[in-house]
């Protein structure tokens, strides 16, 4: 595709892009949003980080919900949140992501069997689920799941 194409799909001028594609633009996160459904990507994919550490496993009985904010972006990490809904018996192979991605999951309902390079872990309803998501990972489930996913890359 071409940049002026890009442009076009993005709703972008074709000045804006190319100081992005330069590194001298400070796109917004709505900007780079456009960019990645003009590209159909993953807006995280826009974005190479690294970071390093093991998977965070916080158990439902660990966890007190005082409050809930929904839809904040942080200066400087771009977020995508899903929600993931499997059928009984289902198996969900995850797509490495961006390096510097982590990948947190919540299970609200069901149970899920998630295995990541340094382990299988099997989550019930309120636990929650961290880990880098540059990883081969994968979920599966017994009698279905509903599943919140943040992936955010820093």
């Amino acid at each position: 595709m071409s940049a002026a194409e890009l442009a076009r799909r993005a709703g972008l001028s074709k000045a804006t892009l190319s100081m992005i594609e330069a590194g001298e633009g400070n796109p917004t996160i709505e900007t780079l949003a456009a960019i990645a459904v003009a590209l159909s990507i993953p807006l995280t994919d826009l974005v190479e980080h690294t970071v390093s550490r093991s998977d965070l496993l916080v158990p439902a009985t660990d966890v007190e919900i005082t409050r809930e904010l929904l839809n904040r972006i942080p200066a400087g990490a771009m977020v995508e949140i899903w929600r993931l809904r499997m059928p009984p018996g289902a198996r969900f192979d995850g797509v490495p992501h961006t390096s510097g991605t982590t990948e947190t999951l919540y299970l609200a309902d069901g149970d899920l069997h998630v295995t990541t390079a340094s382990d299988t872990h099997v989550l019930g309803p309120g636990d929650l689920l961290s880990f880098i998501g540059d990883q081969q990972h994968g979920y599966s489930t017994d009698s279905g799941a509903d599943v919140l996913v943040l992936l955010a890359t820093t």
